[in-house]
């Protein structure tokens, strides 16, 4: 039975063909994108993409195709709001039709636990005070930051020019020798054929918000990723 599987993501999402590599050729993968909204800053955008009722008609619009589990694809949209918020977009999801509703921030923090990490360093490309909520989520769900290291971007937007090598070179610069596993926020970044090599070179688990959403909405449909030899995989 060929499984379908449905994904909500942030308006200004441009990283689909990443995302699409993780998911096997026996599963149907359908995107649709969350309304644009107006922002004068990072925590005013991920604020306002993190309102449970911006949900109500792409998860309908999924459900109405056929998909089986739905995953709302941002990690600060869904982390911004504490444990609390996260538990109120996947209610919401599921009161417009969602059979299994995950978010990024939920299955990233189920894969970290899925590998066995406690203690964490963290790479993200956010500006104050989004990346001290990002902390603040992981440690209300029971992981200690050992080190939060940022891209260092100007602008939220510059988020969309950050290549591979320069994930890469944040994460091994960003390393701590407390921290047993390493995580790579924000769905903007590119990481599907970094991630092996990461975790080659650092001996550790590394996990990214893209491939940790796929994991999660697969497994609900009892698929499993695609990948290059990722560790979560």
């Amino acid at each position: 039975m060929r499984r379908h599987v449905g994904v909500v993501a942030s308006y200004d999402f441009a990283r689909e063909a990443e995302l699409r590599r993780w998911i096997p050729p026996g599963v149907t993968c359908s995107l649709t994108f969350t309304e644009e909204v107006c922002y004068r800053d990072n925590l005013e955008l991920v604020s306002r993409l993190g309102r449970p009722n911006l949900l109500a008609e792409p998860v309908r619009e999924l459900v109405d195709c056929g998909a089986e589990a739905v995953a709302y694809l941002c990690t600060a949209c869904s982390f911004v709001n504490g444990v609390a918020g996260e538990r109120a977009l996947r209610d919401k999801m599921t009161k417009h039709g969602a059979r299994q509703a995950l978010t990024t921030s939920g299955a990233v923090t189920a894969a970290l636990r899925a590998v066995g990490a406690r203690r964490l360093a963290v790479v993200h490309p956010y500006q104050e005070p989004v990346d001290r909520l990002l902390a603040t989520y992981l440690e209300a769900s029971g992981f200690d930051v050992v080190a939060l290291s940022s891209l260092s971007l100007d602008a939220v937007e510059d988020v969309y020019t950050v290549d591979e090598q320069r994930v890469i070179e944040t994460v091994v610069g960003g390393d701590h020798w407390e921290a047993d596993a390493l995580f790579i926020s924000c769905t903007a970044l590119p990481t599907y054929d970094a991630l092996p090599h990461l975790e080659e070179r650092l001996g550790k688990p590394v996990i990214s918000a893209n491939q940790a959403t796929a994991w999660a909405l697969l497994r609900a449909v009892g698929a499993q990723a695609s990948h290059p030899g990722q560790r979560l995989l």
